[in-house]
């Protein structure tokens, strides 16, 4: 039994067939030894590639559809916070088939949170003990990395920006923490959430580097950035810097979430090399499958 994110118990009795609804639950499966019982996977399970590469794709995790979930028969579906659309999720909890809803918290506990509840559902906590003290251990190097920084930059996540409209990143985001993790500051403190933003407050944040997430297609690039009217105005286009890394990588918040800010805090602080060298993050080579 296990307490999910809607704080109700849910009883895993059969575990064998497995429908993951996000990009890190399906990374801490594989990282726990369980890709041969996975039935299907969403189009956010990027890593490993093996997943989207061997499994069943079921779409988008928030566009998704009952029948292609229960259509796996599956005979449990852990499915992240957020997934939807809502008429969807109604159906698959009403279905008989077990619904294990994981929390979405971006936080450095959360990590770990996430890692504990998949693994205690599928019945192998020592399993996910390992993977906690890697994930931890990581997360302590980072804090040591982190304290090493001595002028945070002030970055702006930009998720997208077309025909002029921007959208970014604001607070109780992924991005906004893993900016904290690798010791930058987020240029936009006044909301919560991603919204569109105008020209003024763009320049009126006056950020060092803008950063965003590598696309397959609507791909935002360098010359788009510094071609802006507003960030022409800014650090960001004087200094030419911006960033883009792998969206799963960068927000997904699964185990490989504190090397994912070391690579950032490397980026963004290029002294930090030598130290950033030591950190050998462990949730890329330890062996928690059991």
């Amino acid at each position: 039994m296990v307490r999910d994110a809607r704080d109700r118990d849910v009883i895993v009795e059969n575990p064998s067939r497995i429908v993951s609804i996000g990009g890190a639950i399906t990374e801490i499966l594989y990282a726990l030894g369980f890709e041969d019982r996975l039935a299907g996977v969403d189009t956010t399970s990027l890593f490993p590639a093996a997943a989207l590469r061997d499994k069943p794709n079921i779409g988008y995790m928030r566009q998704l559809s009952a029948e292609g979930v229960l259509g796996l028969n599956p005979s449990v579906v852990f499915a992240m916070q957020g997934s939807g659309p809502k008429e969807t999720m109604d159906v698959l909890e009403a279905a008989k088939v077990p619904l294990v809803l994981v929390p979405e918290t971006f936080s450095e506990q959360g990590l770990v949170d996430k890692i504990k509840l998949v693994g205690h559902a599928m019945g192998v906590d020592a399993r996910a003990a390992c993977l906690t003290a890697a994930a931890s251990g990581d997360l302590a190097q980072l804090r040591e990395l982190r304290a090493r920084v001595t002028k945070p930059v002030r970055v702006m996540f930009v998720m997208s920006l077309q025909s002029g409209r921007t959208m970014v990143a604001g607070r109780k985001t992924a991005a906004n923490e893993i900016l904290n993790l690798a010791g930058a500051v987020n240029a936009i403190d006044s909301f919560d959430g991603y919204k569109m933003i105008n020209d003024e407050a763009i320049v009126a944040a006056r950020p060092d580097v803008v950063l965003s997430i590598q696309r397959s297609s609507d791909n935002l690039d360098a010359d788009q950035v510094y071609a802006h009217p507003a960030f022409a105005l800014t650090p960001v286009a004087a200094n030419k810097a911006f960033l883009q890394m792998e969206g799963l990588y960068l927000l997904g918040f699964g185990p490989r979430t504190a090397a994912a800010a070391r690579d950032l805090s490397l980026k963004l602080y290029p002294s930090l090399a030598a130290d950033a060298a030591k950190f050998a993050p462990a949730t890329l080579t330890v062996n928690c499958r059991g």
